[in-house]
């Protein structure tokens, strides 16, 4: 008879092959000293848990400065551990979490974090385990067969928190997020009535779109929320406002974050909420972007395509079909930089698959070779946890450094690392 075991979905990079403690860099390392140590042939995840943190306390401090309310890190951005601890010393302390694994994970490592399950559709049992063995209250929904489920497995407690996920019209972030999860506005109302009824503590929250690059959107989402709050006729205790904050990439300079700050300052004084509403946000990309960065290898050169040890089936997958681009940079530790101007250039990953291709294009020195490390730059972002093991590529090499990012974003302070 066969067996089932059980995976943890939710897992922090694979190291490959240990480190001897004599091979282990100080904090104090930078990607080109770490290169120089390692001399990596797979894939290896440079982070920076300075800039984490700085980026966090930055984002609390302006968040905070312009409403009453909580930073939630979504974890699905980027789950990694050393990841989280950066955030938690920025002074994050509310995560969005959207799976029981995800669950699990935070509170392991942060016994008094504060985790608000945001999937607006979950199982029985994971609504169960989230209130019964992790002590989560606040959930969120989109439907009455979701809200029944919540009262039914939590056994009508009198404690939750239900916040009603509302649907916006498509809109012109990079990632619209409009057709999956939301509900129209009738049926908002009478979900926010329903919750009014059900539970201490009620909200509606609603998500613009990843990577926005429109401050305004924020206040015409806002606009449309106060019609439903309006609407329904019952007082809301929090009001999310969702992600969606931008980074730069190249060619991309989003608006300062204060932009959006003050956007949405606008947009909830608008709305003559209660006093004790508290205003959430959910930003994922905006806290780790910049945080880490990826360096790769070049095995082959044709031309201005480069074979690299990684791709869209690791943690390049952006850089495939959505076509985003990334910063980049040679490093090249153990001979002499040339002068040469630089060259557009497009990435090939290390599988059998011809759709394993990023158009990028990539700028970098003309010569640019096999052997040579390519380090790429904004890939704390869904990069580490959109790995798979397919075709068996599956080994990267996880190390802390002190750069600055390869691009900040207007708006946030980071501190100088120097060696």
């Amino acid at each position: 008879m066969g067996f089932i075991r059980s995976r943890s979905a939710v897992a922090p990079l694979r190291r490959g092959i240990p480190l001897s403690s004599s091979a282990v860099p100080s904090a104090r390392t930078s990607v080109a000293q770490a290169v120089a140590l390692h001399r990596p042939e797979d894939p290896m995840h440079c982070i920076r848990p300075g800039v984490l943190s700085d980026t966090a306390r930055s984002f609390i401090e302006a968040f905070e400065g312009a409403v009453a309310g909580d930073v939630l890190y979504a974890v699905k951005c980027n789950p990694e551990p050393a990841v989280l601890r950066a955030l938690w010393n920025g002074g994050v302390r509310h995560f969005d979490v959207a799976s029981p694994g995800e669950i699990r994970l935070v509170r392991q490592m942060f016994p008094e974090a504060v985790l608000h399950y945001m999937h607006p559709v979950k199982g029985r049992q994971a609504i169960r385990a989230a209130y019964q063995q992790y002590g989560v209250r606040d959930f969120v929904l989109d439907s009455m067969e979701e809200l029944e489920k919540i009262l039914e497995e939590t056994g009508n407690a009198s404690d939750l928190g239900l916040v009603i996920r509302l649907g916006l019209p498509k809109g012109n972030a990079v990632y619209d997020l409009s057709g999956k999860f939301g509900a129209p506005f009738e049926e908002a109302v009478a979900l926010l009535r329903a919750a009014r009824a059900a539970a201490p503590k009620i909200g509606l929250s609603f998500h613009v779109g990843s990577q926005m690059l429109e401050p305004a959107a924020y206040e015409r989402a806002l606009e449309l929320a106060g019609r439903v709050i309006a609407e329904a006729g019952v007082a809301i205790d929090v009001l999310d406002v969702g992600g969606g904050f931008p980074v730069s990439y190249p060619g991309v300079t989003p608006p300062p974050l204060g932009d959006f700050m003050a956007a949405i300052a606008r947009g909830v004084a608008k709305l003559a909420l209660p006093s004790s509403c508290r205003i959430w946000c959910e930003p994922g990309r905006a806290l780790v972007a910049p945080g880490v960065s990826l360096v790769v290898q070049v095995i082959k050169r044709r031309g201005n395509e480069l074979f690299i040890n990684d791709g869209v089936y690791g943690a390049l997958s952006d850089a495939g079909v959505p076509g985003f681009r990334f910063p980049a940079r040679m490093i090249r530790p153990f001979e002499a930089m040339g002068e040469d101007a630089t060259e557009a250039f497009s990435f090939y990953g290390p599988t059998c698959d011809s759709a394993d291709k990023m158009n990028g294009p990539f700028h970098l020195p003309a010569d640019v070779k096999a052997g040579d490390w390519i380090e790429l730059g904004q890939l704390g972002a869904y990069g580490s946890c959109l790995r798979t093991a397919f075709n068996g590529f599956d080994q990267a090499r996880v190390v802390e450094v002190f750069d600055l990012p390869l691009l900040e974003t207007p708006g946030y302070r980071l501190e100088e690392r120097v060696a």
